[in-house]
């Protein structure tokens, strides 16, 4: 006979998505267990007139679940971890974190938002988070194609937002004359994942995604709320054969991640309130990377990025370091026009550095998808007027590749992209079709050769840099990089290089 267990959840669309992705993992990891889900309607269910920067405490979106819980009513729930206090209960125990989902922000922009752009109009878009609305302004004003007569940065209006996730994205299907019509809203990636999982999700989510555009938000520029992405999976403390069952679901790496960005609040304080992002993830190379942006309580800002493996500080008394990026960029570009008559521009496209874009292109890419490598050629190639959707946060591809294969993004197999690039990175890249749009120049100035000869570390911005330059560095030189292709290159050579998220941070760390 099976063993019933009753699953207390909110009613909400995402979160009956959510609760039932653990109920069937439940069930698929103990044999002999079924589980019933028991929807309860919690205070921030039904009050969605009140801004949550007026909330008091996140037990909001919770204290009806404990109540089933405690009362017996139901033998575990399921929350958002992002909803729930620092200090729980003394008689309920946290008995999982499963997997965690991408915990990255992404907008998602109504139909007509280009021809307000290009109309130089304010893109209205909806949030409540006082943290994002600490963050997001700033990037999106560069991010943002710059299409307005004149040029500069797009207006940008935020106005408070409450709802179910299809609540909130069905705003920016409004009519213009809608009082309730946005250009934009503000949600977290994890839930559109979970929906596009779940069958009823992807039935109302399919018809809301058509004709929008999206922006996945990189983590450096906007750090999420800690634990974005997070299920808590919780029981009671003395239900030990519950506690047994759930046990199977729990993801170590999960709740590393999650641990650190909770103590975050736990030292600056937790709630709705707070208008910083803390983020950590794993990226290969480089270990366990932790994002923290925005305002501290204290009112001080804050913009740090750390990671387990980060090396000392260089011992050297004098050093003198020689960037590839800076030479790179100060380096004039060769277009390969006869490549670009040929290339079908309505395929996905990668672009690998913001000059694989010839200014010709521009036009043709206009409603490509596209993403890129890092978030300065995404702000080079916003500039001249292209909607990027993401990109790799200078991580390298391999760590942009799961994502581009979120099945709620509808993007094809990587095989049917483009790839723009230059003509010595072309060898890099297998499956998609790879396009040589320039070449740098094969030599480097004198003064750049000269700089790099006395340099004590050197940070290379691509494998053709270093294979064109490395005989002219020390022999002693330390050698940095990105992860990916470039420190593929420089492995093969023989060198291990110390990685950096950033160029950027291997500057701080000469500092």
């Amino acid at each position: 006979m099976a063993t019933v267990l009753k699953l207390g959840t909110r009613k909400s669309l995402l979160a009956w998505a959510q609760s039932g992705w653990v109920a069937r993992e439940v069930e698929r990891l103990n044999p002999g267990v079924r589980v019933e889900r028991v929807g309860i309607e919690t205070q921030g269910d039904k009050i969605l007139d009140v801004s949550l920067r007026q909330v008091e405490g996140k037990e909001f979106f919770v204290a009806e679940l404990d109540h089933a819980l405690g009362d017996h009513q139901v033998d575990f729930t399921v929350h958002s971890m992002k909803d729930l206090s620092l200090e729980r209960p003394k008689q309920f125990i946290l008995a999982a974190n499963p997997r965690r989902e991408n915990p990255r922000d992404v907008i998602l922009f109504g139909p007509g938002v280009m021809e307000k752009l290009r109309a130089g109009r304010a893109l209205r878009i909806g949030t409540s988070s006082p943290r994002r609305l600490e963050n997001i302004p700033p990037f999106l004003e560069k991010s943002l194609p710059q299409l307005a007569p004149g040029g500069g940065r797009p207006k940008l209006e935020f106005l408070e937002i409450r709802g179910n996730v299809n609540t909130r994205l069905a705003r920016v299907h409004e009519p213009e004359v809608s009082a309730r019509q946005l250009d934009g809203v503000v949600l977290a990636f994890a839930g559109l994942i979970r929906l596009w999982a779940d069958e009823e999700g992807r039935a109302e989510l399919s018809k809301l995604l058509r004709g929008v555009r999206w922006m996945v938000l990189p983590l450096r520029e906007n750090p999420t709320a800690p634990a974005q992405g997070a299920l808590a999976v919780e029981c009671r403390a003395n239900d030990s054969k519950v506690r047994e069952i759930l046990a199977r679901l729990h993801d170590p790496e999960t709740e590393r991640h999650v641990g650190s960005e909770r103590a975050v609040l736990a030292e600056w304080g937790g709630g709705c309130h707070q208008k910083f992002g803390a983020t950590s993830i794993g990226a290969a190379g480089i270990g366990d990377l932790f994002y923290i942006r925005g305002v501290k309580p204290d009112g001080g800002f804050i913009e740090k990025v750390d990671w387990h493996g980060k090396p000392e500080s260089p011992e050297e008394l004098e050093i003198s370091p020689w960037n590839g990026s800076d030479w790179r960029s100060a380096q004039s570009a060769e277009i390969l026009r006869p490549e670009l008559a040929a290339a079908d521009l309505s395929r996905p496209t990668f672009v690998s550095h913001w000059r694989a874009v010839p200014e010709e292109w521009v036009a043709r890419l206009a409603d490509s998808r596209i993403w890129v490598s890092g978030v300065s050629s995404w702000q080079r190639l916003a500039k001249m007027g292209l909607w990027i959707e993401g990109c790799g946060e200078s991580l390298g591809f391999e760590h942009l590749a799961p994502m581009l294969d979120e099945e709620v993004l509808g993007l094809p197999a990587f095989s049917q992209w483009n790839v723009l690039t230059h003509e010595a990175a072309v060898k890099d890249w297998d499956g998609p079709r790879v396009i040589a749009t320039y070449r740098v120049p094969s030599g480097y100035s004198e003064e750049a050769k000269a700089s790099l000869a006395k340099a004590t570390h050197v940070f290379w911005s691509s494998g053709s840099q270093f294979e064109k330059l490395r005989e002219i560095a020390p022999k002693g030189a330390h050698h940095a990089c990105g992860p990916g292709k470039t420190q593929e290159r420089i492995k093969a050579a023989g060198i291990e290089p110390t990685l950096f998220p950033s160029v950027d941070e291997w500057r701080k760390w000469l500092s």
